[in-house]
């Protein structure tokens, strides 16, 4: 359906570039405004003080924005039928009890791997974490926020972005929601939020942040044949030292969007596909999980009927060598 209404649309000039979901995205964005404010007053203040934090107050501010890029997820227009999904709570604020909501938490591999990714990195050597974005406005805002720590920290020196090459699913990211949300947080008249935006524009100028595009991501196939329809973003993503895919659309396609067993392990359902070490951040809205705990899934079916598909339960899944 999304390809059928974007080739109606280029074959309309001077139409040819129009986004039919442009509108609602930036809605968004702009009823998310007090939550981002917050974000990124937080996020200067942890640079200014970055230098000063020991290790464990590092992986503490990792996981706190891990968990903020996971329940920035919830915010998916394509669930809502379009109507507002704005994040209107500092969600900051929200994480710790939040936290029993997280059904597989792999965070501490994240920690491992990038941590000694910064302890062993040669002087001249790089260390990359490619983000494959999931939904524009507020999710956006916290992914560029985690993307902007892990260069602070050093955990990473170079992220790279990948979003639509054409509107899908209503809020996914595309190129132009990228540059306009960017553009958006610099000319805010809040200083900490525009000063956000400058070092965003200025990680982009410098390449410290990559954004790309390709069809394969709109195609309809599973990602375990990316390899062959599709070698060169294969060979892309097997550049990184970690791959974050964010989203249902994303980990519904990593495993096949099959009817697994709940305690099937990750590694088995991603069916060979294995670039990179890869984590899914995601917030459960399909009727796919796996790598649960015996009677995990049982437990929560007899409470709650619709937990798969609520949205109200997230989870890190980790796949690579630990």
């Amino acid at each position: 359906m999304y390809r059928r209404i974007h080739e109606a649309i280029i074959q309309s000039p001077p139409i040819d570039d129009f986004d039919v979901f442009k509108e609602s995205k930036e809605q968004n964005f702009f009823e998310s405004q007090e939550s981002i404010v917050a974000l990124c007053t937080h996020l200067q203040e942890l640079v200014t003080a970055i230098k000063d934090l020991d290790e464990n107050q590092l992986k503490d501010e990792f996981f706190r924005l891990l968990q903020i890029s996971l329940w920035g997820n919830k915010c998916d227009l394509s669930l809502s039928g379009g109507e507002t999904s704005s994040q209107k709570i500092n969600i900051i604020n929200s994480l710790e009890e939040l936290k029993p909501l997280i059904l597989v938490n792999d965070m501490e591999h994240l920690w491992s791997l990038l941590n000694n990714c910064k302890k062993t990195r040669e002087k001249a050597s790089i260390t990359r974490v490619d983000i494959v974005l999931d939904n524009s406005g507020f999710e956006l805002v916290t992914d560029l926020v985690l993307a902007d720590f892990l260069l602070s920290s050093q955990l990473a020196t170079e992220i790279h972005f990948y979003g639509k090459t054409i509107p899908w699913f209503v809020s996914d990211t595309t190129i132009h929601d990228f540059n306009w949300l960017i553009e958006q947080v610099k000319s805010s008249n809040h200083k900490w939020m525009s000063r956000c935006g400058v070092d965003w524009e200025n990680y982009i100028k410098m390449g410290k942040w990559v954004y790309h595009d390709h069809i394969f991501w709109t195609l309809p196939h599973e990602f375990c044949v990316m390899s062959q329809v599709a070698p060169d973003l294969y060979a892309e993503l097997q550049k990184a030292h970690l791959i974050l895919f964010k989203g249902d659309l994303n980990y519904r396609k990593l495993t096949g969007d099959r009817k697994w067993e709940f305690t099937i392990p990750f590694h088995q359902a991603l069916n060979g596909f294995h670039p990179a070490p890869l984590c899914s951040i995601r917030t459960l809205k399909a009727e796919i999980q796996v790598g649960l705990q015996p009677g995990q899934a049982e437990q929560y079916m007899a409470s709650e009927p619709n937990w798969l598909t609520s949205g109200k339960y997230g989870i890190f899944q980790f796949d690579g060598p630990l």
